[in-house]
């Protein structure tokens, strides 16, 4: 399934600069009922969200449930973020809240990839730049924003400095295109379809 394009987005962002945050943290197993893509979002964060587990009484004390974040779409995380087990609903999760963009000093590379095919930014500035992004935003998060042009590969703060960033090719061609996977093969479909003609002369007993 193709995701939606990003090239630019001005957001309020939400900080969870904390190291380590693995994907049994982003959405814990037992909120993960099926193999579909929807029905995620409530069970993010899920064992910090909420009181106690299986319930959904709002922790105030915890930055997702705080008004002043309401409607974010970057988070600010920190350094091995996304790490844990290779489950995609962690991807998922955060894409169906709304977020479009994770910044942290580093990923997992497994879960920075499944960032990429569900349509998510993974953008990596250093530990302190993060923290300093965190400080900027809290005096008033809904108009301190954050910008991030994944075409120029920049991160603005609300006072206007830029950070640049690394993404590889064809992960922005994915994130700027809306491409997942299978659209990546298909951009190939007529040197595969000149290889299986090919293939079918040569190999005829293969196609029967």
């Amino acid at each position: 399934m193709s995701t939606l394009p990003f090239r630019l987005l001005s957001a309020v962002a939400l900080p969870l600069i904390r190291p380590n945050v693995d994907t049994d943290a982003i959405i814990p197993s037992r909120e993960i009922r099926g193999v579909s893509k929807k029905g995620l979002s409530d069970g993010l964060f899920a064992g910090w969200r909420y009181t106690k587990a299986g319930c959904r009484e709002p922790d105030p004390a915890f930055v997702l449930n705080d008004p002043a974040y309401a409607g974010a779409r970057i988070l600010l995380g920190g350094s091995n973020f996304g790490c844990g087990s290779s489950r995609e609903h962690a991807a998922w999760a955060l894409a169906e809240y709304g977020f479009r963009v994770v910044i942290a000093p580093s990923f997992n590379p497994i879960f920075r990839n499944n960032c990429v095919r569900n349509g998510i930014v993974p953008v990596v500035i250093s530990q302190e730049r993060v923290e300093s992004l965190g400080a900027m935003i809290a005096p008033d998060p809904q108009t301190r924003r954050i910008a991030v042009d994944l075409e120029a590969q920049t991160v603005s703060d609300p006072d206007g400095a830029v950070t640049k960033f690394e993404i590889g090719a064809e992960a922005k061609d994915m994130l700027i295109h809306g491409l997942d996977a299978i659209d990546l093969t298909l951009k190939r479909r007529g040197e595969i379809e000149a290889f299986r003609a090919d293939d079918a002369l040569r190999r005829p007993w293969a196609y029967l």
